[in-house]
């Protein structure tokens, strides 16, 4: 080997380790949370799909800092996330973080658990035991969707259970509400002190609702209806941008309303799970993204109980 060929070799042995670290240095999220209200802090995501390019960060998280430490609403999809919202609360105070509210268990909202004190994170006892049951399948699945941007990152369990009721942090007084409409177990998280509603996958807002665990439409959109009496001044879906008015409600019960009625007929004539699948989705939904993508995974998960339903119906 001469020595142009040496030096070149010398090289590459030198540049090929660094590969990874300069990979590893380009996967940030770049969290920017914005201030809703007075302490009141969103990280809103993409209304996309899971991928390679958005490394999960399709879900909204948020903090909100009282007089007595901070309460953080959904840790995010990996363990790189939750290190960015944990650094990004820092930079807004020194307060520690007393309260880490897990709404369910699907992965974009808990898999940045890595990245807070175990101690601080609670749950409703279903969505422990759903994560538990779940975890494991849910991350190989996401090791496939976003790659690296899963390093490091381990299903962490919350070790504290979060009970419906009021909760008092300093000088803000929430309420925690369970619901069942998008998982079996949904915490609601209602900030009194500054009307703020945390409503996490209770509502999507501009992005098709996903339902690969909902006990069914009618019991979600009768929830709704309960948490659509609140008084609150602004809403912060679980996906899509912070509302300010009635109006991420009423595009989610009309959404539902007509995916209710479209599989109700559907199974009424017969149709089959693909025909269904090809229906199309009114031009009223238009803005709402992935609509055409969710109802064929909505069809999937669902529609079996409007088949049989309708069987039952005709057999009385």
């Amino acid at each position: 080997m001469n020595a142009r060929h040496r030096l070149t070799a010398l090289v590459l042995l030198i540049l090929i380790p660094l590969f990874p670290a300069v990979q590893a240095a380009e996967l940030r999220y770049g969290l920017k949370p914005v201030e809703i209200a007075p302490g009141v802090w969103v990280v809103e995501g993409r209304t996309e799909n899971f991928s390679r390019i958005n490394g999960g960060n399709i879900v909204n998280t948020a903090f909100v800092i009282t007089s007595a430490g901070v309460v953080v609403i959904d840790t995010g999809p990996s363990r790189q996330y939750g290190e960015e919202l944990r650094a990004a609360i820092a930079a807004h105070t020194d307060q520690p973080v007393t309260h880490v509210l897990l709404t369910h268990h699907h992965p974009d909202h808990v898999f940045g658990n890595q990245a807070f004190d175990p101690s601080t994170l609670y749950a409703l006892p279903a969505t422990r035991e759903q994560l538990a049951s779940d975890g494991e399948a849910f991350s190989d699945n996401m090791y496939r969707m976003i790659g690296d941007w899963m390093r490091g990152t381990e299903v962490v369990l919350p070790t504290r259970e979060a009970v419906p009721g009021e909760l008092v942090v300093g000088d803000h007084r929430f309420q925690l509400m369970a619901f069942t409409g998008h998982t079996g177990a949904d915490l609601v998280v209602f900030d009194e002190t500054s009307k703020t509603l945390f409503a996490s996958d209770m509502v999507f807002f501009n992005r098709a609702l996903t339902t690969p665990q909902s006990p069914g439409l009618k019991v979600w959109a009768s929830e709704l209806e309960q948490l659509e009496t609140l008084d609150f001044d602004r809403l912060v879906p679980g996906h899509g941008p912070v509302v300010y008015d009635g109006t991420a409600f009423a595009q989610m019960k009309d959404y539902i309303t007509w995916l209710d009625s479209m599989m109700t007929e559907s199974a009424r004539q017969g149709l089959t799970l693909s025909e269904v699948m090809g229906q199309p989705v009114p031009s009223r939904f238009d803005t709402v993204a992935e609509s055409q993508y969710e109802l064929i995974r909505t069809v999937t998960h669902l529609y079996s109980h409007y088949e049989k339903a309708s069987l039952e119906s005709a057999m009385r």
